[in-house]
Parts: structure tokens; C-alpha cells; sequence
């Protein structure tokens, strides 16, 4: 007589009458939910408006014949290089008696000059210069 081979006990976590009640459960909460989903508008598929502050400008203006190399990179089109370039050029040969004296710096030509133009404050007349 062959001893017949044990079934093991079934490995769910739930029995089939308790799955039932479970997957009921779901799909109740399931329908309570699409329920309210239609109910507040579904998706209508419309763009939400988002009121925007217009965006905000900065004055900026360097002083050349004081700034250092940190505010002069603030500048458009003016990298580390060029800034050291300023810096040593007006303290070698001088304050920048005028912004076109700026194009005595190599790598500072007119384009680049009307491009930073806005953003320097006028060089004050030769006897207000002397004051400094």
C-alpha cells in the first residue's frame, strides 16, 4: 500500500469567500470614487490660468574706474578673462577717463562696448575725476 503523498495547506493569505468580500470592497470604493470624479467636472480637458507677476528687472550699473573683476563678469559678453583684463589695464595705466577708454582693454571692441554701455555709470568730468 502506497502511503498517499500529503497536500500541503494552501498558501493564501486570504480564504476565496474573504477574496470575494475584498474585491467587492474594491470595486464599491472604485465607483464611490468615479462617482465624485464625474460629479465634480471629470476631465473637461481645460487649462488651468495661472496668474504670473511680470518679471522683474534689475538696474545694474558698474563703476569702472572702481569695480572689481566679480562685477565686471555681470556684465554681457564679459568672462573671468576679460574682467581681469579691465582691472589690470585701469590700475597699470590709470583710471578709464572715458567709457571708449574701456577699448584700449583687448577683447573690448565696439560691439562689446555698446552691449555693456547700459550698464556703466557715466564717468564723471575731469574736475570732479580729481576729487577721487
Amino acid at each position: 500500500m502506497n502511503p498517499s503523498p500529503q497536500q500541503p495547506p494552501p498558501n493564501n493569505f486570504l480564504q476565496p469567500r474573504d477574496q470575494r468580500t475584498v474585491g467587492i470592497l474594491a470595486a464599491g470604493i472604485l465607483a464611490v470614487l468615479a462617482a465624485v470624479w464625474v460629479r465634480h467636472g471629470g476631465n473637461r480637458g481645460g487649462i488651468i490660468e495661472i496668474d504670473r507677476a511680470p518679471p522683474l528687472t534689475a538696474k545694474f550699473q558698474v563703476d569702472v574706474n572702481r569695480a572689481e573683476w566679480p562685477e565686471f563678469i555681470q556684465l554681457p559678453g564679459i568672462g573671468p578673462t576679460l574682467a581681469q583684463r579691465l582691472v589690470e589695464e585701469r590700475e597699470a595705466n590709470g583710471a578709464f577717463r572715458e567709457l571708449e577708454d574701456l577699448s584700449r582693454v583687448g577683447g573690448i571692441g565696439p560691439r562689446t562696448l555698446e552691449r555693456i554701455r547700459p550698464y556703466l555709470l557715466p564717468i564723471p568730468d575731469e574736475g570732479e575725476f580729481v576729487g577721487r
